[in-house]
């Protein structure tokens, strides 16, 4: 497997700059997503690595070989689209083997690859089966077998899983990640949806609404250590607080806007932290512990006036109003193994508690 190089990238559509001297890594073995709001540029980079779409200036490498001007044909690189572009025509294995027959491979060894293909991807005795005829889980099995055939070094995924529900997408992901670790194949995820990003990344890209790369890390290290309000407000939910910081004694305090003399203790300083500066600090909601009681053990805590209580089964979501006005979200786990729960109802004044380990502090 060779690593994916994308060197100052740049692509317009009539006039319109859809990606603007982009750069990126994408490792090699590695199941890297892409995620971003629709219209960011997501698909438009895919196409130019696949070589559907040309480049207006850049380099694109596989490795160490020069691809940016390199035929789609001529490239080790394979796509599942969205609506996966199954032949309706052809049988679920004549769909799998088209591409192998391209190349000339000899029928029976055609035939023995499609049939370990489709028992991978849980198709077997489903061989002679119409498209038409197939689930939408099972044509996007069809189109990874077809995808994965050829034994390409890198398998993008323009939002596979769009068009699947919930509960199906969820155990598509499951497989999806499966066969990554199987064929240790490059894939590259194409998505808009958090939840699907989390979930499948060994690394992801953040892309904003410009088409620049806002942050390159782990699931754990974007939805932690969100390193802007765009990446932390688009990775899950989050609370965003504005507020003067304050370095005295060598303690870093947080004066949120609003609240007079009303102070939060805040991690370790950063190289750019300067006393007396206006910055964002950011809370996820699953980090509050949010009661009517008073608690000692905390570093920090908001007091606020519940508006809604929203059951949403696994978990009760609170919006709470500060008394500058600002909204707050706090998330309650529903576990039959949690200590009892208050009974918090909308009126009720809260104390909303959270340690200054789950603080991360944004530049404006």
């Amino acid at each position: 497997m060779r690593a994916i190089k994308i060197q100052n990238v740049s692509k317009s559509y009539n006039q319109e700059l859809i990606l603007d001297d982009l750069s990126l890594n994408i490792p090699s073995g590695q199941f890297f997503t892409l995620l971003g709001p629709s219209g960011c540029g997501k698909t438009t980079l895919l196409r130019l690595i696949s070589g559907l779409e040309t480049v207006d200036s850049g380099k694109i490498f596989l490795g160490d070989e020069d691809i940016t001007y390199q035929p789609a044909y001529k490239r080790r690189v394979n796509t599942v689209f969205q609506q996966y572009a199954l032949f309706p025509h052809l049988s679920v294995f004549d769909n799998v083997a088209y591409s192998l027959r391209i190349k000339g491979v000899s029928e029976k060894i055609v035939r023995h690859k499609v049939l370990h293909l489709l028992a991978i991807v849980r198709l077997a005795g489903r061989e002679f089966k119409e498209i038409k005829n197939l689930s939408g889980g099972q044509q996007q099995r069809v189109a990874l077998a077809r995808a994965i055939a050829c034994e390409p070094e890198v398998l993008l995924l323009d939002e596979p899983l769009a068009a699947l529900d919930f509960n199906l997408r969820e155990q598509m992901l499951i497989e999806l990640m499966d066969l990554q670790e199987k064929f240790k194949t490059t894939f590259v995820y194409i998505t808009h949806d958090q939840s699907e990003a989390l979930t499948v990344s060994d690394s992801m890209a953040i892309m904003n609404h410009d088409g620049q790369i806002e942050q390159i890390g782990t699931s754990e290290e974007i939805y932690e250590f969100p390193s802007s309000c765009f990446v932390a407000n688009f990775v899950g939910n989050t609370n965003i607080i504005e507020g003067v910081l304050y370095i005295r004694d060598n303690q870093i305090e947080f004066k949120v806007d609003g609240l007079g003399d009303f102070w939060v203790f805040v991690p370790k300083k950063k190289s750019w932290m300067v006393s007396g500066r206006k910055v964002f600090m950011s809370l996820r909601p699953e980090k509050i512990l949010i009661s009517k009681k008073k608690m000692e053990n905390f570093s920090n805590h908001l007091v606020g006036t519940v508006l809604n209580v929203v059951y949403k089964g696994r978990s009760t979501l609170y919006k709470v109003r500060l008394k500058n006005g600002k909204l707050i979200l706090a998330f309650e786990q529903n576990e039959e193994h949690f200590p009892q729960q208050e009974d918090i109802c909308a009126q009720d004044e809260v104390n909303l508690y959270f340690q200054k380990e789950n603080i991360v502090l944004l530049e404006r």
